[in-house]
């Protein structure tokens, strides 16, 4: 059971999706019908196997009907940060070779502004009526007729990386020729052979959908017949009334979700019935050990996270029972095989920290358009060897641990100090609602550490804080990994799917030009979840 239409045919009825705050639904049925006729509007208009959709939009119910459509037509699914300035997005949509955009209400005066810079992009959609430029999606695609395509090809996301150390880049697999009826092993594998959700399972989707984790996980759990709930933005007490709301039996996370329902008063944390929860997916970023040790004690046994790209490469996997036998892992690896290599790409020896491979049979992907970035992806002697970035390190037992990303390692006189480390310990202080750690300039040492931390509500960003946290750090890590001194924002740049935009705080401080691909986005539109 792969798609919409295996389920409508069982439960016409059963609901796709629900929006949590408003409770509005999609049936199955009302899902297949929808996805047939936007596949055949753009069957229509041109698009075959192997062209490209992007879609631009919030979390939105019809958002299901865009994936679905172009999942059986053959296309290229592509989403869009709704957070990014129209220059961002635009060079996204142009540079996948979008011929459909779909757009939404909420980022149309961003989708308005980008119309001079897709010129390349003739089919353009608006959710909930038309706007200047683009033409109403329901009343558009209504008028196509709510049958399959002859042909169905599977088609294929192409996301796109984030950012975070650069331009972002497409992220392309080639299209398998196989057909949207045919068995999803590796999508149905994980979603329901890992993480056991089935079509009795109701999933709760608190972050972004355009981010590859609630996409993947949201349309695999519609694959094999459950119903998702979609947070429409994160909060933390909706997010525990949805629980209770509609019986949420399975859910992903971020640890900086976490941190923020743990600093919730108790009365908030316990108001919500949560025994239905079953299973709690979490990844994107490394969670700091007390945090996971604290979700555990409150939620029980039900913490299960993951390691891997969006570039799926390789996925490690780690069940509770290992984790607290483990503290720490991201768990083993089920897909691909680990290499830990120095910067020559010698293997290191167990235990010592470095980048991180993921040796495959065969490629599995590519950067659009990015040769030299694909090449660098490579291991230098090896080219089925690929790795994200990230540093870590491989226990006795074949367990998989994060250091950091590379790119952020700070070398202070001539020491390797990884940020991650300093930022696990800050973000338990109790007045530190977020944290990040870089490295800035130092004359003697080249680099010393700096924290810039964002106090939680009705604490002074002050200089008896700072004292306050630089002393909690001696207590807790090493003299030499203590910051040397402690800036304070009102907000971090953090990407609503967890991921903290480090670069445009360090770039500060190097005062070097950032390049995101025209400009980097407010800080408000970041960090708005």
């Amino acid at each position: 059971m792969t798609y919409p239409g295996t389920h409508a045919a069982v439960d016409p009825d059963r609901a796709a999706v629900i929006m949590a705050r408003t409770g509005d639904a999609l049936s199955y049925q009302e899902l297949e019908d929808r996805s047939c006729q936007f596949a055949q509007m753009m069957w229509k208009a041109g698009l075959r196997p192997g062209d490209h959709v992007a879609i631009f939009a919030d979390n939105h119910i019809r958002y299901f009907e865009a994936y679905w459509a172009a999942m059986r037509s053959g296309l290229y699914f592509t989403t869009v940060n709704r957070f990014l300035t129209a220059e961002e997005a635009a060079y996204i949509v142009e540079d996948c070779g979008a011929r459909v955009l779909v757009a939404s209400q909420a980022v149309r005066d961003v989708a308005i502004q980008m119309l001079p810079s897709i010129p390349n992009c003739p089919v353009r959609l608006m959710f909930d009526g038309a706007a200047e430029g683009y033409e109403s999606f329901e009343t558009t695609v209504g008028e196509y007729p709510a049958e399959p395509l002859e042909d169905q090809p599977k088609g294929s996301l192409m996301l796109y990386s984030s950012g975070t150390t650069g331009k972002p880049k497409g992220i392309k697999r080639p299209l398998d020729g196989s057909k949207i009826t045919d068995p999803d092993l590796i999508g149905a594998g994980l979603v329901g052979g890992i993480f056991g959700i089935n079509d009795s399972s109701v999933y709760l989707s608190p972050a972004p959908l355009y981010h590859s984790a609630p996409l993947g996980f949201t349309t695999g759990t519609q694959s094999v017949g459950g119903t998702v709930v979609v947070l429409e933005k994160f909060d933390p007490l909706e997010a525990l009334q949805a629980v209770e709301r509609y019986g949420v039996t399975h859910s992903q996370w971020v640890p900086t979700m976490f941190t923020r329902m743990l600093k919730l008063a108790e009365e908030d944390r316990h108001r919500w019935d949560l025994s239905t929860h079953k299973v709690a997916i979490h990844a994107a970023a490394p969670c700091p050990v007390e945090v996971k040790k604290q979700m555990l004690e409150w939620w029980g046994p039900i913490l299960h996270e993951y390691y891997a790209g969006t570039e799926l490469n390789g996925f490690c996997y780690v069940g509770p029972e290992d984790w607290i036998s483990h503290p720490g892992t991201v768990g083993k690896p089920l897909i691909g095989a680990l290499r830990i290599c120095d910067e020559d790409g010698i293997e290191l020896p167990t235990g010592e920290p470095g980048l991180i491979y993921f040796e495959r049979e065969e490629q599995t992907f590519e950067y659009h358009q990015a040769p030299d970035k694909t090449k660098s992806s490579q291991h230098p002697n090896n080219p089925l060897w690929t790795t994200l970035g990230d540093v870590g390190r491989v226990d006795g037992e074949g367990f998989l641990y994060l250091t950091d990303r590379k790119a952020f390692m700070i070398i202070s006189g001539g020491v390797n100090i990884y940020p991650q480390e300093i930022e696990d310990c800050l973000i338990l202080h109790g007045d530190v609602a977020d944290v990040a750690v870089f490295g800035v300039p130092n004359e003697d040492f080249g680099e010393e550490v700096k924290a810039v931390v964002q106090p939680v509500d009705g604490v002074a960003g002050d200089e008896q804080l700072a004292k306050r946290l630089l002393e909690y750090a001696r207590e807790h890590i090493a003299g030499y990994k203590v910051p040397r001194s402690v800036d304070f924002r009102s907000e971090l740049p953090r990407l609503p799917t967890g991921k903290l935009y480090k670069r445009v705080l360090r770039d500060e401080y190097w005062g070097v030009g950032s390049d995101s691909g025209g400009g980097v986005s407010p800080i408000e539109q970041i960090t708005d979840s």
